[in-house]
């Protein structure tokens, strides 16, 4: 029997090996668009589209001298991301804004836009105008080409259920597999507001759920629709936006766009009995095999039970690592191959020691090599220890430009081990108020920290808290990049009570509801991006609890003068611009609001830094910086802020490195 078993159990493992069309895990992340986003590579962009002021235009604006131009009629645009994704065997997941609006003194639009996975990166069929939305034409109908859209339709044919509903096309739209009035659920798609969408695609249920809401509220499920995508698509697409106007002008724009896949390790197919067998086999003898190795070794020594118990923990440990990492495969270490390429962590090799371990330079002998940072964790460190699966459960899943990348980690007995990319110029503390800085590597720093810190609240598909940004955690690649690190202390958001912690983060950086609720939250982060902000403007750092309050009063001292500029750090002497530094400080302080209701959110934050022409947030004229928080007797809190004139300090001195 046992035999037979095993046999069984090689057997399906060898037909389960090999398969060579195992789906890559993919995302990326636009938070806001630039004009360089169609000429530089980052997307596909055919027809009508272009890109500026922080959003992309899949048919042609309003013109500024007459809104009823004929060329904004009979238009078609396509936008496509240039890597081809996995369709089969992956859960797809897509998050974008899109505000669609008439032209003015216009009483009716059309016609609407979609988002599509096409089979290929070709453009629009010619003649894709009007009620087609650039997805298909009469020629492409019926089959001819596979791919799958889901269609926002400002404008009603006959065919439609009104002039305000969403659908899913794949061989035509004029019989769409399902639709769905947007009517009922309060979204008016030509209102002229920003609406997010968010698409799911569960591969192993094979099943499309469509939310949608206006920016701001509470997504809401519109449409649920069974969806084969091996029966529907090529293995393969290309994933983007079409639009398209007939003989009434329109405008669709597309504000920001998070995209991820994810495989299921299943096998796919299209539910052939064999594969079902496959699957329940794979599953049924392992567990089988595993009762009867208990049997066979019943009541063994005590020692030698503790010692396979140890490596039962060890394995259960790294195998929940790799399930948690496995969309990006960080890799498995280990301790004698980071011992050398570490030197056998010599001091020589010391980059840094913080609260919990110390941080290492190493190179693995790779063709070529690859220069690396090895964090080693403190063996007594139970603190320590908790921060290290922290870190490996939330940094291992995320890939961001603008987010330290884990490389991998070792787990070996007692030795916890993380290994990072290495940045070449440390961590942005070394240069506050030591080595010189210019003012636009200063603002490429603080806008890649503001860009991290939106993919982490907004568009990582769950929400992190980081709760400890700070100068030290921000590092420094050889370009001068920010990459935020050092996730020991993040938490996914996935409720309430996940938000509720211990008070965690370090003194001058903490908001000041963190104290009283106990809670870290996206608005805590943003507070602790503003205390940034202000340092690396006024070139001083913040030492804590009284040093931040000075610092911050410093600037509020000359914001209320009038006189911002008077606290930039004097190392720069003249050789900034003046404006950009002016919104960047009123930037900070707006963050540093004692009211966590009042702070912007990090998105708003992210379009001030790349366009100058966004709108700024409202300012006192002096400091709100008394907090009072009443506590209900239904547990919810209530801030109440007043403002105090900040004290005349002096100017602040710098020291060149």
């Amino acid at each position: 029997m046992f035999m037979l078993l095993l046999f069984l159990s090689i057997f399906l493992h060898q037909a389960s090996s090999t398969r060579l069309d195992e789906p890559l895990a993919l995302s990326f992340s636009f938070p806001t668009f630039d004009p360089s986003s169609c000429t530089n590579g980052s997307l596909i962009c055919m027809g009508s589209v272009t890109a500026g002021n922080g959003y992309l235009s899949l048919t042609p604006e309003p013109n500024n001298n007459s809104t009823s131009s004929s060329s904004a009629l009979d238009q078609v645009g396509r936008v496509l991301f240039p890597v081809p994704v996995s369709a089969w065997s992956t859960s797809i997941s897509t998050t974008f804004t899109v505000r669609i609006s008439p032209f003015p003194n216009h009483n009716v639009s059309g016609d609407g836009m979609a988002f599509i996975l096409a089979q290929d990166n070709s453009t629009s069929p010619p003649s894709s105008t009007g009620s087609y939305l650039g997805i298909m034409d009469s020629s492409t109908q019926g089959g001819v080409v596979k791919q799958l859209a889901v269609e926002f339709d400002a404008f009603m044919n006959e065919w439609d259920p009104d002039a305000n509903h969403i659908g899913i096309d794949t061989i035509s739209v004029m019989n769409p597999v399902a639709s769905k009035s947007l009517s009922t659920y309060g979204i008016d798609l030509k209102s002229g507001r920003n609406i997010k969408v968010k698409i799911d695609y569960h591969g192993w249920k094979k099943m499309l759920q469509i939310s949608m809401a206006y920016s701001g509220d509470q997504l809401v499920s519109i449409l649920n629709q069974s969806i084969d995508m091996a029966d529907t698509v090529p293995s393969t697409v290309f994933v983007g936006f079409t639009a398209a106007t007939g003989k009434v002008p329109e405008s669709h724009q597309v504000l920001d766009w998070t995209f991820s896949t994810i495989p299921y390790l299943y096998p796919h197919g299209h539910g052939s009995k064999l594969e079902k067998v496959k699957t329940i086999l794979l599953i049924v003898v392992p567990v089988i095999m595993g009762l009867l190795v208990v049997l066979v070794c019943f009541l063994p020594s005590f020692q030698k039970y503790m010692k396979r118990r140890k490596e039962m923990v060890k394995q259960k440990v790294d195998i929940e690592i790799r399930s948690r990492t496995a969309a990006n495969v960080p890799k498995m270490f280990t301790q004698n191959m980071l011992a050398k390429a570490t030197h056998n962590f010599s001091k020589g090799n010391l980059l840094g020691t913080g609260g919990f371990g110390s941080v290492y330079k190493g190179t693995l002998k790779d063709d070529p090599p690859t220069i690396i940072a090895v964090k080693k964790i403190s063996a007594t460190s139970k603190q320590g220890e908790k921060e290290y699966f922290a870190e490996i459960c939330t940094i291992g899943r995320l890939r961001h430009k603008n987010i330290v990348q884990l490389l991998g980690w070792c787990h070996e007995g007692e030795h916890l081990l993380l290994v990072y990319e290495y940045m070449s110029n440390g961590s942005l503390d070394r240069y506050i108020g030591k080595c010189f800085l210019d003012w636009e590597t200063r603002f490429k720093i603080l806008t890649g920290l503001a860009s991290a810190l939106l993919y982490l609240h907004e568009d990582s598909g769950n929400p992190v808290v980081h709760r400890d940004i700070k100068p030290n955690n921000v590092m420094l690649d050889e370009e001068f990049n920010a990459h935020l690190g050092d996730f020991g202390l993040a938490r996914l958001l996935q409720d309430d009570a996940a938000m509720t912690t211990m008070l965690a983060g370090t003194p001058g950086y903490l908001a000041p509801e963190v104290g009283f609720t106990g809670k870290s939250t996206p608005e805590c982060d943003v507070y602790s991006f503003g205390m940034v902000v202000i340092e690396v403007v006024c070139g001083r750092r913040s030492k804590g609890i009284m040093d931040e309050n000075s610092l911050v009063d410093y600037v509020w001292n000359w914001y209320g003068q009038n006189e911002v500029l008077k606290c930039v750090d004097q190392m720069l002497g003249s050789e900034f611009d003046e404006e950009q530094v002016k919104r960047t400080l009123m930037v900070g302080l707006a963050c540093l609001h004692p009211d966590s209701t009042q702070r912007p959110k990090i998105r708003k934050v992210v379009q001030i830094f790349l366009n100058s022409d966004e709108a700024l947030m409202d300012l006192p004229e002096t400091r709100p910086s008394a907090v009072y928080i009443s506590v209900s007797s239904t547990g919810s809190t209530t801030t109440n802020v007043e403002s105090k004139s900040a004290p005349q300090l002096p100017s602040l001195e710098s020291s060149i490195c």
